[in-house]
């Protein structure tokens, strides 16, 4: 059987920071493993980042989005069933930020997959200083990710401080009391910032399996539904990138924006990669990219937004 690992997390958390160190992991013991990027947007930046793992013994894989929720769900299935005749020790799925939990469930308990995979483990990636406003919906997801976790793990623990950390535990566990699930989180939530891992560590992190809690499904309208928005060549100073994202995130006109994230060629013509959420604005030099900026929210007004991206 092959097992399957779960890695998700709420908009921005860092899964994808996570999974280059758990993929590196695991290839060190010797697996080999495949990714599967398994997001609701037409469009993943996040491959861009992992593609410096690809090689004989890490593939990666992608279920694009950009069709109605049945349709996304026959693609994840078809996906797995084609990588199940590939010989994979593991399989890596990082899915949205704002993916349904009970798709990852239901589709590796249908037939044929439940013959070929086998549930490992259902990791959680929370960021320390979880954002303290967020909305009914923000908090419905947060919490329908981290109920059946085997480990949830601190992001950014190294810029929180002890205070920072008891206040995301609390605004878990109040998620958690919303969907009327019996669990709550006090201290094992894991912690440690992520470089100072040791083999140990990992280990316990590998075996973390998950949890099997009942909770209680909401309904949410469409229109106020999760959206992405993209907009293509955007080109300006990484100082005028930075001042635009922050009034933009800012700006209620343009909805409820809960994170910016992308790519974009400076001046001397090298890439940068753009990671913005209400709690921090991260621009980074990589190695390639691809010209695109993607806008992620609740009620998101295109036509405002699009102005932000303008000169």
């Amino acid at each position: 059987m092959i097992k399957v690992d779960l890695i998700t997390g709420f908009l921005g958390a860092g899964k994808t920071t996570f999974i280059k160190k758990y993929a590196k992991y695991m290839m060190d013991c010797g697996y080999r493993i495949c990714i599967l990027e398994n997001d609701y947007g037409a469009v993943n930046v996040d491959m861009m980042l992992l593609q410096d793992l690809e090689g004989s013994q890490c593939g990666l894989e992608m279920v694009s989005g950009g069709c109605d929720p049945d349709c996304h769900r026959r693609r994840f299935k078809t996906k797995l069933i084609s990588m199940g005749m590939c010989g994979y020790d593991r399989v890596l799925i990082e899915p949205s930020g704002i993916f349904d939990m009970d798709e990852f469930f239901d589709v590796l308990y249908e037939e044929p997959l439940d013959r070929w995979y086998e549930i490992g483990n259902v990791i959680t990636i929370v960021d320390a200083k979880l954002e303290e406003n967020l909305s009914v919906k923000s908090d419905y997801l947060l919490a329908s990710e981290v109920a059946n976790a085997g480990l949830v793990i601190f992001s950014k623990s190294q810029e929180a401080t002890d205070e920072d950390m008891k206040k995301t535990l609390s605004h878990l566990n109040r998620a958690m009391e919303q969907i009327r699930c019996n669990r709550r989180f006090q201290g094992e939530v894991f912690s440690k910032p992520w470089d100072s891992l040791t083999e140990e560590d990992w280990k316990a992190i590998s075996s973390c399996g998950y949890v099997m809690e009942n909770y209680e499904k909401s309904v949410f309208e469409d229109e106020h539904g999760y959206s992405s928005l993209y907009f293509m060549n955007v080109h300006m100073t990484v100082q005028e990138l930075r001042s635009r994202v922050k009034n933009l995130m800012s700006d209620p006109d343009c909805g409820n924006i809960v994170r910016v994230k992308g790519f974009m060629t400076v001046e001397d013509g090298n890439w940068i990669e753009l990671n913005a959420t209400h709690q921090t604005i991260t621009i980074e030099r990589i190695e390639k990219g691809q010209e695109i900026m993607i806008v992620i929210g609740e009620g998101l007004v295109e036509d405002k937004i699009s102005t932000f991206w303008k000169f």
